[in-house]
């Protein structure tokens, strides 16, 4: 089975303690059996100097509209066929999703038909609800929910809730730790809007992609999760 990891970070996060080198992430993706992955950092240069030479990587860029105006250098990166999408962190990084500056950055993409990765789990900026508003805003906008409400049952619940709720939405497994909730999420809303994504180097990709394959989807759903789901949303792939 091909395997597209839909969430993965590379470099150094020194507050967290966790590190992907850099000139390992070759090793790593082949190490895990990972055929296709989609990596950030807030170093959006050191992400697109990594890709460039390693088939299968490609580049989601971190957007973070405090820092000012995102816009002109987010078109530069997704010029790049290498940069398929955008990496919003409102946990990290601090504001709301449905902020007005994030605005901008969801109608480029609405523009380039690309989809927006969210971190979704955690109060007081990234709760499903709270990015709903977002969604609302743009129906024609491409959201994930990156790891579905994370550890929290209700979360969870919500987040899947929030995909039933909205067809431009879709669901991402990593950090998330019921296997049970991957079956449920596939039976309410659709083996084509959830996908695999494993948060590596934060968590450990074989263990993401076994709580997946115990999770009693059938093959053709496994496959769609596994990899075909992100193919065809981040690459447009005819799969």
């Amino acid at each position: 089975m091909s395997i597209t990891d839909a969430h993965m970070h590379v470099g150094d996060f020194p507050t967290f303690g966790v590190k992907l080198d850099e000139d390992h992430l070759a090793e790593y993706l082949a190490k895990n059996d990972i055929d296709t992955g989609f990596v950030f950092h807030q170093d959006n240069a050191m992400v697109r100097r990594v890709i460039q030479d390693i088939p299968g990587a490609y580049g989601l860029y971190w957007a973070n509209p405090k820092l000012g105006d995102p816009i002109p250098e987010l078109k530069d990166f997704l010029d790049d066929p290498k940069f398929r999408g955008v990496k919003l962190h409102p946990l990290m990084d601090g504001f709301h999703p449905d902020d007005p500056m994030v605005w901008p950055i969801i109608e480029l993409l609405i523009e380039r038909d690309l989809p927006a990765l969210i971190h979704c789990g955690h109060p007081i900026f990234s709760l499903p609800w709270s990015i709903e508003e977002l969604i609302a805003r743009y129906e024609d906008a491409k959201i994930i929910l990156g790891h579905m409400g994370h550890g929290n049952i209700i979360y969870i619940d919500a987040s899947i809730g929030v995909a039933q709720r909205h067809p431009n939405v879709w669901l991402e497994t990593s950090g998330m730790p019921m296997s049970i909730k991957i079956l449920e999420a596939v039976r309410k809303v659709g083996s084509n809007r959830v996908m695999y994504g494993s948060d590596g180097p934060w968590h450990e990709p074989k263990v993401e992609q076994l709580k997946v394959q115990l999770a009693g989807l059938d093959a053709e759903d496994l496959e769609d999760v596994m990899h075909r789901t992100a193919q065809r949303l981040f690459l447009g792939a005819d799969v």
